[in-house]
């Protein structure tokens, strides 16, 4: 795949982040940030609509003025009649592509092009297929998938449109309870949603302190900030038309900048890692699973080289 083709998407804000602080984000990412795509909507915990309903018109028609497209996601759990209706209501969108996160999302848009999250499970071509014919055009892989899976996918799956989580704490497990209230000493029901104190995720650490997973609502998270960073070469192999950042509290700005630096060849990816650490300093990289290793794992670049001459 020639290497200009290949795009950078930016996901949903999976955090809870007030109206001001949501609104002023997306309209930098609008007016400053070379991203391709924009994923906007609720993804995690229905109870939190209400803080970007207001505003959320007004950031699509500033994404859409900067030249950007959006996408519409869809929540990733449905418990309750309301979350179900608010997937009709998302799905009958005509106006916009729209992500499923959800296999209750999959089945209201089946028969018209949409995208599928990367909260879905695609662990094989044959799943991908399926997707393809039900009318899917775009599938963001799950974040822990090998880079093997991912060129056997894509290879005999090339209906189809692929992103790659590059970026972001990894979403690992989504509940119908909610962690992050109980740690606080509050319900899910009467959370007062305290997931707000956290607008990159609670830390969790081990009985010896050692930091290893975040609580984001119902939704649990890696400790790890993941980093794929191929150059044009991996790009190829790969097969992927897009890598797929996650929104953090950092200055996305720079790290969608530095991501188009990557795929156009500017820089490396040893250097780009290390810009990373500069603008996301409180949380290492990670890309185990990447290199089918631990998810907390950081390959680097010698490493990864030696890793390919031994096979």
């Amino acid at each position: 795949m020639p290497n200009a083709a290949i795009g950078l998407t930016l996901g949903p804000v999976l955090y809870l982040w007030d109206e001001e602080r949501w609104r002023d984000f997306y309209f930098r990412i609008a007016d400053e940030a070379p991203v391709d795509i924009v994923v906007l909507g609720e993804t995690v915990c229905s109870k939190r609509l209400h803080f970007t309903e207001a505003v959320i018109g007004e950031v699509i028609e500033r994404l859409e003025a900067s030249g950007k497209l959006v996408r519409l996601s869809t929540l990733a759990m449905v418990t309750l009649e309301r979350e179900l209706q608010y997937q009709k209501d998302v799905a009958s969108s005509t106006s916009y592509t729209v992500e499923a996160n959800d296999l209750s999302a999959l089945h209201l848009l089946s028969g018209r092009p949409h995208a599928v999250g990367p909260l879905v499970n695609v662990y094989n071509a044959s799943t991908a297929k399926f997707l393809a014919q039900n009318g899917a055009t775009t599938i963001c892989l799950p974040p822990e998938l090998p880079a093997t899976s991912i060129e056997v996918i894509t290879r005999e799956c090339r209906d189809i449109q692929y992103e790659l989580f590059a970026f972001g704490r990894l979403p690992l497990a989504i509940s119908a309870r909610c962690a992050h209230a109980r740690s606080k000493g509050k319900i899910k029901d009467n959370c007062q949603f305290v997931c707000g104190q956290d607008p990159d995720g609670l830390v969790v650490s081990t009985l010896s302190k050692k930091p290893f997973l975040a609580l984001n609502g119902v939704q649990t998270m890696s400790f790890t900030c993941q980093a794929i960073l191929p150059d044009r070469n991996q790009l190829a192999t790969l097969g992927v038309s897009s890598l797929r950042l996650s929104p953090q509290t950092c200055d996305m700005v720079s790290v969608a900048r530095l991501f188009r630096n990557l795929i156009s060849g500017q820089i490396g990816a040893d250097e780009a890692a290390e810009m990373l650490r500069r603008i996301y300093p409180a949380v290492p990289l990670s890309n185990g699973f990447h290199h089918q290793l631990a998810g907390a794992a950081w390959i680097g670049r010698t490493r990864n080289a030696e890793m390919g001459s031994a096979q």
